[in-house]
């Protein structure tokens, strides 16, 4: 048995970080409903590219729920809904401040109706506070939370990041955390709660060392100055003589001692203390002289915490991940097959691996007492 079998989730998201919140709560057995405009349903079933009717994001997140296609806005569409929600256990959506109060659909609304519903609000700011009704997207949370500039190279302009970290770290993991907390202390109590989730507040643990240093000593970071942001020649991206990378991280003693000799560093440059720039600079022109696949095989189990940097492609054909079965679950639509989303559950918690697809748009409606 999936540990979240037999408990029912409504979930009025959309793009990615209720969606992806909600599928995970679905591979560890929940019943997800997925609230959709009709017609067109959630804004990311239009993307490309395409597997099957809808766009691969789409499918991905939403894999192996249901939806539902209804107005919210119509004259008795609430009504219809609230036998469905009387029923939940979970409510999430990702609406700006007040509108599902609007809506009819708040907590106190809804709580009304169910005392037992936990309802979780993922916001970008928060639900009140001077940017509460603000719209914003990953890069914002970023750059208005500090962490975007904590990337800063030495030209002080800092990149666009690879990841929605945002999203992900400071919406989905969070509202996953906080609602299964939730549903330990309704079993205890009978209570439900409304949580509320707010991205950019959830991004400040990501810097805690940045944090303590800048509040202990006033030594907040600088563009490409701190240990792990450019500052250390003992943690820095360094280019190879067939223009990969590798990444070195040797921060621990031992480790730099290890890199040190494996690469050949003189002996006076590898007290890092004393120029960190020029121990940087030697690394950098030693490592520039051999190709990637010369540092892969001198730093194989040498203990020195360096990497060849990889492409996607190649780490999902890395036999190491393949042998955890993080692509062995799968998505099927329109013919084709490709690897779901590795979730962060363990494979005792999820079904068996196997394929699943995503809900057509209103494919759910029968839960309303409708046909399709």
């Amino acid at each position: 048995m999936r540990p979240l079998e037999g408990l029912r989730v409504v979930d009025f998201t959309t793009l990615l970080p209720g969606p992806l919140a909600t599928l995970i709560l679905a591979e560890a057995g929940a019943e997800v409903v997925k609230i959709e405009r009709p017609g067109s349903g959630d804004e990311m079933r239009r993307y490309e590219p395409r597997l099957g009717e809808a766009s691969v994001n789409f499918a991905l997140l939403n894999r192996g729920k249901r939806s539902i296609a209804i107005d919210l806005k119509e004259t008795g569409a609430v009504a219809r809904l609230m036998p469905l929600i009387a029923r939940a256990d979970v409510v999430v959506e990702q609406f700006r401040p007040g509108v599902m109060e609007r809506l009819g659909l708040g907590y106190a609304q809804l709580k009304a109706a169910n005392p037992g519903v936990i309802y979780c609000a993922i916001t970008g700011y928060g639900s009140d506070g001077p940017r509460a009704g603000n719209a914003g997207h990953d890069l914002n949370y970023l750059a208005e939370t500090g962490m975007l500039m904590l990337a800063a190279g030495a030209d002080g302009a800092p990149p666009v990041p690879p990841a929605l970290i945002a999203d992900i770290g400071g919406g989905t993991y969070p509202a996953v955390i906080n609602i299964l907390m939730a549903l330990m202390r309704r079993a205890a109590t009978g209570e439900g709660c409304r949580l509320d989730v707010s991205m950019t507040d959830n991004l400040f643990p990501f810097m805690y060392g940045a944090l303590g240093s800048g509040e202990l000593r006033g030594d907040w970071p600088r563009p490409a100055g701190g240990m792990t942001t450019g500052g250390s020649p003992r943690y820095r991206v360094y280019r190879t003589a067939d223009d990969r990378f590798v990444a070195a991280a040797p921060l621990e003693d031992r480790f730099w001692h290890n890199f040190c000799e494996t690469i050949g560093l003189a002996a006076p440059l590898r007290d890092d203390r004393k120029d960190p720039q020029a121990t940087a600079d030697a690394v950098a022109a030693l490592i520039r002289a051999h190709p990637a696949a010369h540092w892969a095989r001198a730093f194989a189990e040498k203990d020195v915490c360096c990497s060849p940097a990889v492409t996607l492609e190649e780490a999902m054909r890395d036999p190491h991940f393949r042998g955890h079965g993080l692509f062995d679950w799968g998505l099927a639509a329109g013919g084709q097959r490709i690897a779901a989303v590795p979730v962060p559950l363990a494979p005792a918690f999820r079904a068996a691996p196997g394929d699943l697809s995503y809900p057509a748009l209103g494919e759910g409606n029968a839960l309303l007492g409708e046909t399709r």
